[in-house]
Parts: structure tokens; sequence; C-alpha cells
């Protein structure tokens, strides 16, 4: 998981956006926007932060968290981003988080 870590890094150092940068632990997901020439954090949304119920899947809390991240970054004027799945497969949660952002206005 390093090495695509870094293939998928080293991509996106080349694009000039900011980055929405995706964390995934067993129980919990993140998100944050970063700035690309800095590395400040301009936005973060996590499922940490969303009220949850015991009933409720964690591909939906994905989905939560992505329009939360998108939510976030429209006052800030953020609208087109560089995605990094951070070596994580492009599938389920992250998958579900990428599609919840688009739909909440991100552009990647």
């Amino acid at each position: 998981m390093q090495q695509r870590k870094l293939r998928v890094r080293a991509k996106i150092r080349r694009v000039n956006l900011p980055r929405l940068s995706v964390f995934r632990s067993g129980k919990q997901i993140y998100a944050q926007i970063i700035e690309p020439k800095t590395g400040n954090i301009l936005a973060s949304a996590s499922s940490l932060k969303l009220k949850k119920t015991a009933a409720i899947k964690k591909t939906k809390l994905a989905e939560s968290v992505g329009e939360a991240i998108a939510a976030a970054a429209k006052p800030k004027k953020i609208i087109k981003v560089v995605f990094d799945r951070g070596g994580f497969r492009y599938h389920g949660r992250v998958k579900a988080l990428a599609e919840a952002a688009r739909k909440g206005g991100l552009k990647f």
C-alpha cells in the first residue's frame, strides 16, 4: 500500500490544485482539503464529527463525510480539487465519499 500511496502522490504533485486527501481506518473515515504549496488544511470533515446512529452503515457514513467536505469547501470558494485516495483503492467507502463530494459541488 505504501508504494501505491507514493505513486498516487507523485502524480498529484504535478497539478497545482488543492488536494482532497482521504484517510480510512477500520471504523472512521476522514477527509481534508490541503493547500498545495504550504500544506495548510483549508477544510476538513470526518465521521467523528457527524452524529451517527448505531444502525448506520460505514458506506452511508462515508457519503455523509463527502457531503460535509463539499459543504465546508463552498464558503472558501474551493471548487476544483485533486482527489488523493492515499493508497486506498477507489472502492467502497472511498468511492462513496468521492461521489458524494462530486454531488456536493466539488470537481475532480
